[in-house]
Order: structure tokens, then sequence, then C-alpha cells
């Protein structure tokens, strides 16, 4: 019996930190679908254009939400003032921010059934665009093991151990993107 040169669960362990990548992107995304309460990852990671520059709204300013359904931002310095108003219009939650002085108050009003149709909708979308990223990452994977099997470096017996422990790790990222769509989708029907 030959001795194996490559080890097929080290090929496998280089998907892990992509794959939680993927999470992250995800958990980020549902983050900024505004649900019936307000909170500051609604707006957090909205760009914002200063001085020529683009800067993520958490990066000018503190963000609060002193209510339910209310986003309270305090901007830095003053002059940021403008450029935030502009990009919270643009991101476009229904609602126009108030600016009172040195505050800009977003007050978010109750989903209507059309808007929260709509969100499960996005989030749908959100969830097959992560599952084809993760189905992606699969085949790659897939693909290198069977180049190594083909170059000899491993076997045929660890070639279906391989594929059976590369869909068994698919699985359980496909299980925790079920699990956070699904939690998403409950506080929208809330």
């Amino acid at each position: 019996m030959t001795e194996e040169k490559i080890s097929y669960q080290e090929i496998i362990k280089k998907i892990k930190p992509e794959l939680e990548k993927v999470i992250h992107f995800l958990e980020r995304e549902l983050q900024g679908i505004r649900v019936s309460r307000a909170s500051p990852s609604l707006v957090e990671d909205i760009q914002v254009e200063c001085f020529g520059q683009k800067f993520l709204l958490k990066q000018l300013a503190a963000i609060s939400t002193p209510e339910a359904r209310q986003i309270l931002i305090q901007p830095w310095d003053s002059s940021y003032i403008e450029g935030i108003v502009k990009s919270l219009e643009k991101r476009s939650f229904g609602v126009s921010p108030i600016v009172d002085k040195n505050l800009i108050k977003v007050n978010l009003p109750p989903l209507s059934e059309e808007f929260r149709q709509d969100l499960i909708r996005m989030i749908s979308q959100r969830k097959e665009q992560t599952k084809q990223t993760v189905r992606r990452w699969r085949e790659e994977v897939w693909g290198e093991i069977q180049e190594k099997f083909r170059e000899g470096k491993i076997s045929e017996d660890n070639k279906y151990r391989a594929k059976d422990e590369l869909q068994k790790l698919i699985d359980e990222y496909n299980k925790k993107i079920e699990g956070m769509i699904e939690k998403k989708e409950k506080e929208i029907k809330e």
C-alpha cells in the first residue's frame, strides 16, 4: 500500500475560514435589514461621503436607540451632518432623517404587511446567494481532492471519506444559514 502524500483533512480544513467569512457576511447583511425594533446595526455600516472620502457612519458618529422605533445619530463634528443625512436618504428606510441641532433622528414607522413580505423575499435572496457561495467552495475543494486522487496523492478510499466529510461540513454550514434566516424571518413577522 502506498503512503499518501497529502491529507484530505488538510484540504477540507482550508475552506473552514472561508465558510466562516460567508456566515459573518450574511450575519452583517441580516443585521442591516430592518425589523420592528430600531438598532444601531441598521445604519452603522452605511457609507458616508465626507471631504471627498468615504467613511462608515459608525466612524463619524455615536449611534444609539433611545426608543424602540428611533435611531439617534450624534456626529463627532457638525460638518458631517450633511453627508450623513444624504447617505441615510439614499439608503431608503422609507423615512426621512430629522436634523435637530447637532443630532440626527431617524424615526422608524411600524412595518406594513407588504413591506414585511418584501423583507422576507430579500432575505430569501440573501440565503440563496449565500448557499451558492458555499456550493462554490464545496465544488472547489472536491475538485482539488479529485485532482490529488488522479495524481496518486490520495487513495480511492480516502477520496470517498473526504467526499463524506466535506458534505458533512457543508451541511453544517447550510444548517447555520437556515437557522439565521429563520430567526430573521421570525423577527420580521413579529
